[in-house]
């Protein structure tokens, strides 16, 4: 076993160190945010409110939690990213298992073609008439559908099956007899658990962010998702509907609008933030892998 040296010792602590600031820098702005969601509105109002609490008050997140829109919203989103994340995972890796395959013909021109998707596309308008012309426009799938498929993602998928999947696996799985389908999904899918990881919190995440879509082809407000709720009340400042329609002076109300906007901040990022513990072994391993060559 080898053991450190002075110099070696110093270097770690130096890396300690300013791994440390870089931790704390980052957890700032997260620990302001708790601060004041948890805070007197009074207080967040006046800006009395550091990174501890001041007047600790659980007001702003019942009111949330009391808003039908608020849970109506979460109800949706919670739907969307279920539905979409599975949508776009099949999409995604159905494209890029052929374009993976050595023996695939074209498959250049096909590259070729998905490439310049990124850098070109159809634009705002005629994006929103063919959705409009599908008749997606007010249904839930105008939530879903639109950028459902990630160039990128398919990129890295395609990438990741190169890099960490031997081609005479499939090789052999062909002369066993077995045809593409049954070779995707005996062979390639099992060994494919960190890139699979990655794209689902990839998708689980846009899902979750996602309001333009809502902005653009839902004017029905039962089919927003969370964020677009999120994003009226945030802009218009309006409390005076929270809370099941609770009346408040004019003083309170700006003190509480002050507030919820840093509860709907919790609010909407606290499930992401859960969630990603349970993906970071395989993301951390998908992303070093998929990375590895193009």
């Amino acid at each position: 076993m080898v053991e450190n040296t002075g110099k070696d010792k110093v270097f770690n602590w130096v890396i300690y160190i300013v791994m440390g600031l870089y931790a704390f820098v980052t957890l700032l702005p997260l620990l302001f945010v708790l601060s004041n969601a948890f805070s007197s509105p009074e207080a967040v109002y006046r800006g009395q409110v550091g990174i501890i609490p001041k007047g600790i008050s659980f007001d702003g997140i019942n009111r949330v939690f009391r808003d039908e829109d608020i849970m109506r919203g979460y109800l949706n989103t919670l739907y969307y990213t279920a539905i979409g994340t599975v949508i776009q995972l099949v999409l995604q890796f159905t494209a890029a298992f052929p374009l993976a395959r050595r023996d695939l013909k074209g498959k250049s021109v096909v590259n070729v073609y998905l490439v310049l998707t990124m850098f070109i596309s159809g634009g705002m308008i005629p994006t929103y008439f063919v959705v409009k012309n599908l008749g997606l426009t007010n249904t839930i799938w105008a939530n879903i559908i639109p950028g459902c498929v990630g160039v990128y993602n398919i990129i890295i998928i395609r990438t990741y099956i190169n890099a960490a999947i031997p081609w005479e696996y499939q090789e052999a799985a062909m002369i066993d007899g077995a045809n593409p389908v049954k070779t995707f999904i005996k062979i390639v899918l099992p060994l494919c658990k960190p890139i699979i990881a990655v794209m689902t919190l990839y998708a689980i995440v846009g899902y979750w962010n996602s309001y333009f879509n809502s902005l653009l082809y839902v004017t029905d407000e039962r089919l927003w998702p969370l964020q677009r709720v999120l994003q009226r009340m945030l802009i218009s400042s309006d409390v005076s509907s929270f809370g099941n329609g609770d009346s408040l002076a004019i003083e309170d109300q700006a003190f509480l609008s002050e507030s919820l906007k840093y509860v709907v901040i919790v609010v909407s990022t606290l499930p992401i933030l859960l969630i990603y513990p349970f993906f970071q072994k395989f993301f951390e391993k998908g992303i070093m892998i998929g990375g590895l060559k193009g």
